[in-house]
């Protein structure tokens, strides 16, 4: 891995944390799954992970580290993995593909911290329970669902040109 590379690592992991702390007060809205999403696309799934793991890591650092730390890192990390796997087919050209992934992914981001959350603190841990875990984050996570999908709209076709355009500027990719 050259230094180009950590560079643009570093500056995407900065721009997802600044996606997310100056949005804090505001529950489930921020830009950090939109910067997963379009990075990895351009990155590919290995960084796509990397890159989402560590946006949960440093943007703690201003939030608070805890235990769900590491769940973060695994939901956005997996974000990262699996939209990484849509960089060799056109899939990743289809607007509206990428809306639908995006809105999909701010439910599976919330399943797996919904996972979490009742690992650590249902008791008794019934399926009933469990579903009611579940169902009470369902509005935090359709505004994750909705703040994807719309950043991805407005944004997303932009930062890809960009991104592609510095990865084969700058020589990142090899």
């Amino acid at each position: 891995m050259g230094t180009r590379l950590l560079v643009f690592l570093a500056v995407i992991v900065a721009l997802g944390v600044l996606g997310r702390v100056p949005l804090a007060a505001i529950p489930n809205v921020q830009l950090t799954s939109f910067v997963v999403i379009v990075s990895s696309v351009s990155l590919g799934p290995e960084l796509g992970f990397v890159s989402g793991s560590m946006m949960a890591l440093v943007s703690n650092l201003f939030l608070g580290q805890g235990p769900w730390t590491p769940w973060q890192m695994l939901a956005w990390g997996l974000m990262g993995l699996l939209t990484g796997l849509l960089q060799k087919g056109h899939l990743k050209d289809q607007l509206w593909v990428m809306v639908i992934w995006g809105a999909l992914w701010g439910f599976w981001f919330g399943w797996i911290m919904d996972l979490w959350y009742a690992l650590a603190y249902v008791q008794p841990l019934r399926l009933a329970s469990f579903f009611l875990a579940f169902a009470s984050s369902f509005m935090f996570d359709v505004l994750h669902a909705a703040t994807n999908a719309v950043s991805i709209l407005v944004l997303y076709l932009p930062w890809r040109k960009l991104m592609d355009r510095l990865i084969v500027k700058y020589k990142i990719l090899g």
